[in-house]
């Protein structure tokens, strides 16, 4: 089993200087991959997240891929909706590009109506939306010239072209437990979940590997580290590894930098062995 570690591109410890440090030190310690979340905009009062300092994740990984030479990098979710499909299909072959392949694409639908309300983006449109943008993606990343009919996403694309094309396909690994994200995982590269207990592990992996038998299709878990309990994380990995759990992206929760570093050489030494 594969472990990742979240970078810290979120509150009060984000700064070009502690990326920098987490990525090196994730590629140090033999981390597979790097991680990243996104936000857009949030409101003032929201409860969660707790900080509304997102730095944009695509840029994120893009410093971290320049410090770096050999940890993937990973998306914990881009919001696909919330985004016009052709802007972000060039910013992320680029990356692909500059990375010389190591980019991991996780996306979901999202849930904050007020941020889709924010970017004007019809909120209940959000799964239409993500498939018929995937399906955009695909296309530019594949076709040249490309010609693409749109329902859903304003957009009129009759043999035009767009490059530079990925060096390498781009994996893309769906967010969410709902049967709308499960469906739509099964149909692409990967299922990237979070809030999935190791009891409940068995059951959601022996339902996916039912649709998707092939090796080639990533089962990977999201679970945060609150920095307590070495043993209990642990315990968790190995259960979650134990159920067939082929990649496990840790978040250490901790909000300094020195305390996020600290935390990251202790999974470290949770994840040997995995």
């Amino acid at each position: 089993m594969q472990v990742g570690i979240h970078l810290p591109h979120i509150g009060r410890k984000a700064s070009p200087d502690a990326i920098r440090r987490a990525a090196v030190q994730a590629e140090e310690l033999g981390f597979a991959d790097v991680w990243v979340s996104e936000h857009i905009i949030i409101p003032k009062d929201a409860n969660y997240p707790p900080s509304a300092n997102f730095w944009d994740p695509v840029l994120t990984l893009t410093w971290a891929a320049a410090c770096t030479q050999r940890v993937k990098l990973g998306t914990s979710v881009l919001v696909l909706p919330m985004r016009h499909p052709l802007p972000l299909a060039k910013e992320l072959a680029t990356l692909q590009n500059l990375s010389q392949g190591r980019l991991i694409l996780g996306a979901g639908v999202g849930w904050m109506a007020a941020e889709f309300d924010a970017l004007g983006v019809p909120f209940r449109e959000r799964g239409r939306r993500m498939d018929e943008g995937i399906a955009m993606m695909k296309a530019v990343w594949n076709d040249d010239p490309v010609t693409f009919p749109t329902r859903w996403i304003a957009a009129k694309i009759d043999t035009m072209r767009m490059q530079p094309k990925p060096c390498a396909p781009i994996p893309i690994w769906i967010g969410g437990s709902s049967d709308a994200a499960i469906a739509r995982a099964l149909r692409l590269d990967g299922w990237h979940g979070s809030r999935v207990t190791p009891e409940q592990a068995p059951a959601m992996v022996q339902r996916l590997r039912a649709g998707r038998p092939d090796a080639g299709f990533a089962i990977s878990l999201r679970t945060s580290d609150e920095g307590r309990d070495s043993g209990a994380l642990l315990g968790r990995l190995e259960a979650y590894k134990a159920a067939g759990i082929q990649h496990v992206l840790v978040a250490p929760e901790e909000r300094g930098i020195e305390e996020y570093l600290a935390a990251v050489e202790r999974v470290a030494r949770c994840a040997e062995g995995m």
